[in-house]
């Protein structure tokens, strides 16, 4: 069996994934990456999930169009998505594309997932 292009950690209903190449260029690498993130948002168990960009150095276009595919996916299931870590010159392109206004950045993967534990409690203090 192929190795995963992703490196995915549960913790709590959180799937915490990173990307194992710095580059997300070539179509073949993009649609292996998409199949993996798409089955990992539409898994029942997953209610967030945090993309950590640690690795990531370039994108292409095609990986943006992924990026809105999962987007569009969790919104559907109600599963929230978080991108964290993310370099400056990837962040200039999110900001060019306003990507920037369809996801929610985080520096680091504690922020991301504090977040989660925030909007949980925030959740189970208004029920």
């Amino acid at each position: 069996m192929a190795e995963s292009s992703l490196i995915t950690e549960r913790i709590g209903n959180v799937a915490l994934v990173s990307f194992r190449d710095a580059s997300m260029l070539d179509a073949v690498t993009i649609q292996k990456i998409a199949r993996e993130l798409y089955a990992i948002v539409e898994d029942e168990s997953n209610t967030n999930v945090v993309l950590d960009f640690t690795h990531v150095r370039f994108l292409s276009s095609q990986a943006l169009g992924v990026l809105l595919t999962v987007r569009r996916k969790a919104d559907r299931k109600a599963t929230k998505v978080v991108l964290c870590k993310i370099r400056p010159e990837l962040a200039r392109v999110f900001k060019v594309t306003n990507l920037d206004k369809m996801f929610e950045f985080h520096d680091s993967t504690e922020q991301a997932l504090a977040g989660f534990r925030q909007a949980s409690a925030s959740d189970d203090s208004s029920s």
